[in-house]
């Protein structure tokens, strides 16, 4: 059993918590995710992680409420236990395997939406350990909305608030902002975008046109974690990835956005399951057994 240590509400349906887990702690790398199950018979939930403390051997993790397997997660309070807490899983941030000098002389920003702030924030929190300053961009539809400020803000080189409808920070989407700054002046070898797959989408868009390498973490689409069900099955480039035994994280511009989020709306009924199937074949990957 795993300990909740602390468990807080962040904002309207979104949770924190931090987890006596010292084995996960002990090894895990910004980018890497956990599988977590409230019981033996429950739902797993990968959940990429936010924080880690290897001298007091807790994970922080942020979550938001989908689904009734996060709902009953959001309900356990402090004292509580998890059944399963599993990890670090996926491959670390690339950053975590370039020689410092190099990545010193790189100009990096981030850019997080929603609930994608959780995951880039160990990354950003350990280029600053590291000697590296990064931007950072965080939108959200509104101010209410807005998730670990005071956090990133002490982590950051320079941090951008963006909210959707003007209510704080700067107005408009993190497009706008990345916009804006390029026109300023301001030059990047190098940006991170985690967030909905919309988003995601969008700011690939945008800096393929400006000429800047991009990564994205494809978290949001995985289910069971481990390779097994083929949910988080995406193209990139013209390779066959899947985000949990592959990634998360992918070379945006080569990540084929469309496909992802129309299979990702097939994939939820049984008759989706069938077609995707039918039209991927050996490729498919439906270890679930729940494409038959």
């Amino acid at each position: 059993m795993y300990q909740i240590l602390k468990a807080e509400e962040l904002t309207t349906n979104i949770y924190l918590m931090v987890v006596k887990a010292p084995r996960v702690a002990k090894s895990c790398l910004p980018g890497q995710f956990v599988i977590v199950r409230t019981k033996e018979d429950s739902e797993r939930i990968p959940l990429t992680i936010c924080d880690y403390d290897r001298k007091n051997g807790t994970i922080t993790i942020v979550f938001q409420i989908v689904g009734a397997g996060t709902q009953f997660m959001s309900e356990l309070k402090a004292g509580d236990t998890f059944h399963d807490f599993v990890g670090p899983l996926g491959c670390p941030s690339e950053f975590c395997n370039e020689p410092l000098d190099e990545l010193k002389k790189k100009s990096i920003l981030f850019v997080a939406g929603g609930v994608g702030t959780a995951p880039v924030y160990p990354q950003v929190k350990w280029l600053k350990e590291n000697g590296v300053l990064a931007d950072v961009i965080v939108g959200a539809k509104t101010k209410d909305l807005l998730i670990l400020e005071k956090e990133m803000e002490a982590e950051a080189g320079n941090l951008y608030i963006t909210t959707d409808d003007g209510s704080y920070g700067r107005s408009g989407m993190v497009t706008k902002t990345i916009e804006d700054l390029v026109a300023e002046g301001k030059h990047y070898d190098v940006c991170v975008a985690i967030g909905p797959m919309i988003m995601m989408k969008f700011v690939c868009k945008l800096t393929k046109e400006l000429n800047i390498p991009t990564v994205v973490s494809l978290n949001p689409i995985m289910v069971d974690g481990t390779g097994m069900c083929g949910a988080c099955r995406v193209t990139v480039g013209d390779k066959v990835k899947f985000a949990c035994v592959d990634g998360p994280e992918f070379d945006g511009h080569l990540v084929n956005f469309d496909e992802a989020m129309k299979r990702q709306t097939l994939y939820k009924t049984a008759e989706g399951r069938a077609f995707l199937a039918a039209k991927e074949g050996a490729t498919h990957h439906g270890g679930c057994g729940n494409c038959n």
